[in-house]
């Protein structure tokens, strides 16, 4: 067994050379063992509030605990924007009231909202009453945006000037407040109504002379976001036109904030997760999860798949004097419904991707089914062979052989038909289709592959 020293080490490593491998979380939590505040400062300080955050999440609720309380002097209201929203409101109930004001003051207003707006109604309070009234105030109004919204995204600091402005009057005026953003990428040009006009990046602004107009050096790409756009919406435009940054506007047109890549992407990233796990049938997920949460949140789904199976074997149930008559059809059959699942699956992960990022609308729709199918085609043909010679070999029957390659090569087609329709319809019926396609294409190929190979050799081998 290790001792204290062989666990600490000697000295601190460099700081470029720390990372939250499993030899620093050892010290971490050896240093909460045995209630070394300052050892446990110091392991801390290097890191950014991203890894503090990983930190957290990484180890069981009564380290967590015990870790907070050591470290909360140094706590830093980042480390509450990075955590996952399951463990959130779990570390801000041991936050002290003193720890968690200072820890939120430093915050910008669009990241005080992201961690407010999922919260229970006591913390929200907690956190908004350690907010200045100016900042208060500014939080509420966002978090009255309907959600998921640009309100909600948007920050409320923005640095602006007037149209007629020129560089050096720009260059004054920052020099001058001390309430500027902490980081920002533009200036936002407003006419005498507060409505934006045109952006100025700060590179061209520092590159060009005193007495230029800012007028003059505003960017091409000029987007305006209304306050109430679905965040998604906000999302696919700063991805499509490779946006730095954008301001916000109110039903008058007045600017009322201004949004970020980093949040954009966020909200990109965010949605990505949410598709694949979706996908699985898996909802909402974080490994920080309990038990029954876990349970809940996969029963229905797995609900539905049993239902979906039932089905299958009702058209296999069909179809039994025929499997009792040759007995290489149940040997084989599972091949022909795997093979158009996992095609199905192919071309769905494919459509569902291409809707989230819009890639896949009315005018190219029938161009990619058509692709999908032919594709389906292709490779059950390829597949086909192979399996019909097995067939041959296996049972020493060539008929066999024929019906399994032409089953797989009609069910693949029809998997490429279904992984590519099935989500376009439920789109358009406002369905989400990361979250319910895979079901219905799942139980589309199995039915069909059973009853295509089944009802296919019930007419051709008996």
């Amino acid at each position: 067994m290790s001792n204290g020293d062989d666990i600490i080490g000697t000295e601190t490593a460099p700081e470029d050379a720390y990372m939250l491998d499993r030899r620093l979380v050892a010290q971490i939590l050896y240093a909460v063992d045995t209630n070394d505040q300052d050892r446990l400062a110091a392991l801390m300080e290097p890191l950014h509030a991203a890894d503090i955050a990983d930190l957290l999440e990484q180890i069981n609720a009564f380290d967590r605990a015990r870790l907070i309380r050591l470290y909360d002097r140094e706590f830093d209201g980042e480390i509450l924007s990075e955590l996952d929203e399951s463990i959130r409101e779990e570390v801000i109930s041991i936050l002290t009231p003193q720890v968690l004001a200072e820890a939120v003051r430093d915050l910008d207003s669009d990241d005080v909202v992201d961690l407010v707006e999922d919260l229970e109604e006591p913390q929200q309070e907690a956190i908004l009453e350690a907010l200045e009234d100016s900042d208060r105030i500014a939080v509420e109004q966002s978090l009255s945006y309907p959600e998921s919204s640009a309100g909600r995204l948007m920050q409320r600091e923005v640095v602006m000037a007037p149209e007629h402005w020129t560089v050096g009057q720009a260059i004054d005026f920052m020099r001058e407040r001390s309430d500027l953003p902490a980081q920002f990428y533009h200036v936002v040009v407003v006419n005498p109504r507060l409505h934006p006009v045109g952006n100025v990046t700060l590179g061209r602004i520092m590159s060009s002379r005193r007495d230029v107009a800012l007028s003059d050096l505003f960017e091409e790409t000029f987007q305006v976001i209304p306050v109430d756009q679905d965040e998604e919406d906000v999302a696919y435009a700063f991805n499509q036109y490779h946006l730095i940054s954008a301001p916000v506007v109110d039903g008058e047109g007045r600017l009322v904030g201004v949004i970020t890549i980093d949040d954009a992407m966020a909200v990109l990233d965010e949605e990505h997760e949410e598709d694949i796990l979706r996908l699985a049938g898996v909802g909402e997920s974080s490994l920080s999860d309990s038990v029954a949460e876990t349970s809940k949140r996969r029963l229905p789904w797995l609900g539905v798949n049993l239902v979906t199976a039932i089905c299958a074997s009702m058209v296999i149930s069909q179809f039994e004097a025929t499997i009792q008559e040759i007995v290489a059809l149940a040997i084989l059959m599972p091949i022909v419904a795997s093979m158009g699942g996992n095609a199905g699956t192919q071309s769905l992960t494919v459509a569902v991707r291409a809707l989230a990022t819009r890639d896949l609308t009315d005018s190219n729709v029938w161009r990619v089914i058509r692709r999908e199918i032919l594709v389906g085609m292709l490779n059950g043909l390829v597949f086909a062979v192979a399996l019909g010679i097995v067939g041959m070999m296996w049972f020493s029957s060539p008929m066999l052989g024929a019906v399994i390659g032409g089953a797989l090569v009609i069910n693949m087609m029809i998997a490429g038909l279904a992984g590519t329709v099935v989500p376009v319809v439920l789109d358009k019926i406002g369905v989400d289709p990361a979250l319910a396609s895979g079901t219905f294409v799942t139980t589309t190929t199995d039915v069909m592959g059973f009853f295509i190979f089944l009802g296919t050799a019930s007419m051709v081998l008996l």
